[in-house]
């Protein structure tokens, strides 16, 4: 496993900046404003029952899907190359939803009987490489980008991950974009819950500690890079982090 998230990020380092067909997105721009609906609790919701039923659009997320894996990403700038993977990471797990349709969680869409989840099984092509959803988040992305940033770019499709936001990522606005949803998530209770007997928080940040500082007061750091005025006072004013928390339910509207 090593030796292949290794190789993988090799092969995907930016070799030269390249011009990259940016109205590409404007499907998945309309695919997301179209069905990406406000949750009253402030959490994004993904309508997968309405895009289940309309074949023209399902279509249109094949073709855009087919798109991605078609670009040579190895040749992008950097920027582009983000928006790519987290673009097609999105996508794919849209996909997964509407095809899989499970009834309350992600978790429920299982390869085989000793997977956990979808994550592991390939599912896109690209440059010649069989890529699973892990592969892209964990091998390429976390490896080749910012890693903590990359927790707010992709979506596993529960309430306790960072919205999925209802534009394409792209290079030009990626910078101002991540920033954006890191300070929603953060400021948001899923994110940041604060409590009498310290802070609870999204268990992302237990998952994978190494991204944000590799220890506690590492990601109490990360948080109030993120927080609001109001949060940041209480974060300061009690440090603490008292436990973790996520919720795998469906991100479908309520």
């Amino acid at each position: 496993m090593a030796a292949r998230m290794l190789a993988l990020c090799l092969i995907w380092t930016a070799l030269a900046p390249s011009a990259f067909a940016d109205d590409l997105h404007a499907v998945w721009d309309r695919l997301l404003g179209e069905y990406v609906v406000d949750g009253a609790d402030g959490v994004d919701r993904v309508d997968y029952d309405r895009l289940r039923a309309a074949e023209a659009d399902r279509a249109a997320l094949d073709a855009y899907i087919a798109a991605l894996e078609a670009q040579p990403v190895s040749t992008l700038a950097r920027g582009e190359q983000f928006a790519l993977w987290a673009n097609l990471y999105n996508a794919v797990t849209v996909r997964l939803i509407v095809e899989g349709n499970p009834e309350r969680s992600i978790m429920q869409i299982r390869p085989n009987l000793f997977s956990i989840g979808p994550w592991g099984a390939d599912r896109v092509m690209v440059e010649g490489r069989a890529l699973s959803l892990d592969d892209i988040e964990h091998a390429i992305m976390r490896r080749q980008f910012e890693a903590a940033l990359v927790h707010y770019a992709v979506n596993c499709a529960s309430i306790g991950c960072p919205d999925i936001r209802r534009r394409a990522w792209r290079a030009q606005t990626l910078d101002e974009d991540l920033d954006a949803a890191a300070r929603a998530y953060v400021n948001h209770p899923r994110g940041v819950t604060v409590t009498g007997r310290g802070l609870v928080i999204s268990r992302i940040y237990k998952w994978y500690e190494e991204d944000f500082g590799g220890n506690d007061s590492g990601v109490i750091a990360h948080l109030l890079r993120y927080a609001e005025p109001e949060l940041a006072s209480a974060i300061n004013a009690n440090p603490r982090i008292a436990s973790h928390a996520y919720d795998w339910a469906l991100n479908r509207p309520e």
